[in-house]
């Protein structure tokens, strides 16, 4: 990144907010090793991206980049541009080419693809942190994410649960660290244009009909009558008043 890159507006907005979440959520010790998770979209590149930037705060870290291929590419034409894009930034990475996503999306799994595919993705990743010897693991999930999340455990779930900024896995033997859980998706997007990122697109069939796009359309349609109302519910979330929520007998 040259210095012009490096003053815009937007990545010292990014770089605040994301320093920020990093030290408010104590996300990074010094000496840490972090995989990076990077799938090739707009929000995991712009996550490296601002990663492997000169930080102010935060303590020295050193990371690893991880990209796991589902399998919904026949091509491979993504693949190579993302290995061709690692090489090029001299990045430590780990890319494994699997069938996840074709296995989640068979007959015999028809009713919850997204659930197996995210778990055995994720099964894959916590074994590639213990053989790079990484301790933490950072996701590019952001604000947006956050605010999702939590409507979908309340709609799908039958509770009231979210991602964590910073979550204790495996009895603490890793983290999972979020740096973009302050900041909102739209900005996150602009800055991935404004780097000219070759984003990958997303090539699982049950994007576009999934949970989560349902209840971001959802959302979508609410902020036209309240623009404030994706900033109430992240807030609603540290104001929770106990008291004032029923409890029910157990059975």
């Amino acid at each position: 990144m040259n210095d012009c890159e490096k003053n815009t507006k937007l990545f010292l907005h990014l770089k605040k907010w994301l320093e920020k979440a990093i030290l408010d959520y104590d996300m990074i010790a010094e000496g840490d090793r972090l995989l990076i998770g990077v799938s090739g979209g707009a929000d995991s590149l712009a996550l490296l991206d601002l990663l492997d930037s000169p930080m102010i705060f935060v303590p020295r870290f050193s990371f690893v980049v991880v990209h796991i291929d589902m399998g919904f590419d026949p091509t491979g034409l993504a693949y190579q541009e993302l290995d061709q894009y690692f090489r090029e930034h001299q990045y430590s990475y780990v890319m494994e080419k699997t069938d996840i996503g074709l296995l989640a999306h068979s007959d015999f799994n028809r009713k919850n693809p997204c659930f197996l595919c995210s778990r055995l993705r994720r099964k894959r990743i916590f074994e590639i942190a213990q053989e790079k010897g990484c301790n933490k693991i950072a996701f590019a999930h952001h604000r947006d994410d956050i605010i999702e999340t939590l409507l979908i455990n309340m709609f799908y779930g039958r509770e009231i649960s979210t991602m964590m900024p910073n979550q204790s896995i495996f009895g603490g033997v890793l983290h999972i660290i979020r740096p973009l859980a302050y900041l909102r998706e739209e900005l996150v997007k602009k800055y991935s244009r404004e780097r000219q990122f070759t984003v990958i697109k997303n090539a699982c069939p049950t994007s576009e009909n999934s949970r989560r796009m349902y209840v971001k359309k959802l959302l979508n349609e609410l902020e036209r009558e309240n623009p404030c109302i994706r900033h109430n519910i992240f807030k609603a979330m540290n104001h929770v008043k106990q008291d004032y929520l029923p409890t029910f007998p157990k059975k």
